[in-house]
């Protein structure tokens, strides 16, 4: 009972780490008042435990209007399954220590002022099935090692300053159904690897410096795709004929590109598509 306690000790000791990195604001004073040693941390608001240990599983203080840092004692959240700190204001750099929420499934940071480079650590999260980390500063290349996440099925990058290429590593990434790396800076060649992953249903690379062409086969490829925007590129070449073959497409937007030759007529026949985007071409030909 004494090292369950401990274990308790330990979560409560992590979270108060937390509140303590708040700069003062009005939703730090409602976590001052709440997350208080006076009652059990497993009542603390945006806390969720587990019924069997009594740790921490879920922490989600989503859309608080918090300001801070993250703290390296949230390393020590070990039975976190969920963690979601979205929409607020935490800055400065993602601590090495989250290495060691080895049981985290869903991670979603987006929209925050964090910042520094990838961590290639992510990749040691071998359960995480969501990744979020849009909306805000991270730099530099994407880490080989986020491949390792063989159960991701969600990742989300767009809004930052990410620099180079998709690694081809991501071939890897067999479950992955969503990925969007919008607004970043993201250049060489279209990453053809990603499209052989059969089980992706969105895709969305607009506003990159991408080049290169769109491959032939990539409906045969991807036949659950749902959502292709590869928009203000630098794609060059023709949009594929085989693009009717996309029969669960919804979206597709091909604008801001040097994409030239003729509109394809099997888009015609595309009858799930709800919004189409090819402006700002060169290509020939009708829409009917």
């Amino acid at each position: 009972m004494a090292a369950g306690n401990s274990n308790v000790t330990t979560d409560q000791l992590a979270l108060l780490a937390l509140r303590d990195r708040m700069i003062n604001s009005e939703p730090r004073e409602i976590l001052a008042k709440n997350w208080s040693t006076t009652s059990s941390v497993c009542d603390w608001i945006g806390v969720t435990c587990g019924s069997r240990h009594h740790r921490v599983t879920v922490l989600n203080i989503s859309n608080m209007n918090l300001t801070g840092t993250l703290p390296p004692q949230l390393g020590n959240l070990s039975f976190l399954v969920s963690l979601n700190i979205s929409r607020n204001n935490f800055h400065g750099e993602l601590p090495g220590e989250l290495v060691h929420l080895r049981r985290l499934r869903y991670l979603d940071f987006g929209i925050n002022n964090l910042g520094g480079e990838l961590p290639s650590w992510f990749g040691f999260l071998y359960k995480l099935q969501f990744l979020s980390l849009g909306n805000n500063s991270f730099m530099g290349s994407i880490p080989p090692s986020i491949s390792n996440m063989s159960n991701l099925e969600t990742l989300l990058l767009s809004f930052n300053f990410i620099e180079g290429t998709v690694p081809i590593e991501f071939q890897n990434l067999h479950n992955l159904k969503n990925l969007l790396i919008e607004y970043n800076q993201l250049s060489g060649p279209l990453p053809l690897h990603v499209f052989n992953l059969s089980s992706l249903e969105i895709i969305s690379f607009m506003h990159n410096s991408l080049s290169g062409i769109l491959p032939d086969d990539v409906c045969q490829r991807l036949q659950k795709l749902t959502w292709l925007s590869l928009e203000y590129n630098n794609l060059i070449g023709r949009i594929p004929s085989t693009v009717s073959q996309c029969s669960l497409l919804r979206y597709l937007a091909l604008s801001e590109n040097r994409l030239s030759g003729p509109i394809p007529m099997g888009i015609a026949n595309l009858t799930m598509l709800e919004e189409l985007y090819l402006e700002s071409n060169n290509l020939t030909g009708k829409m009917y």
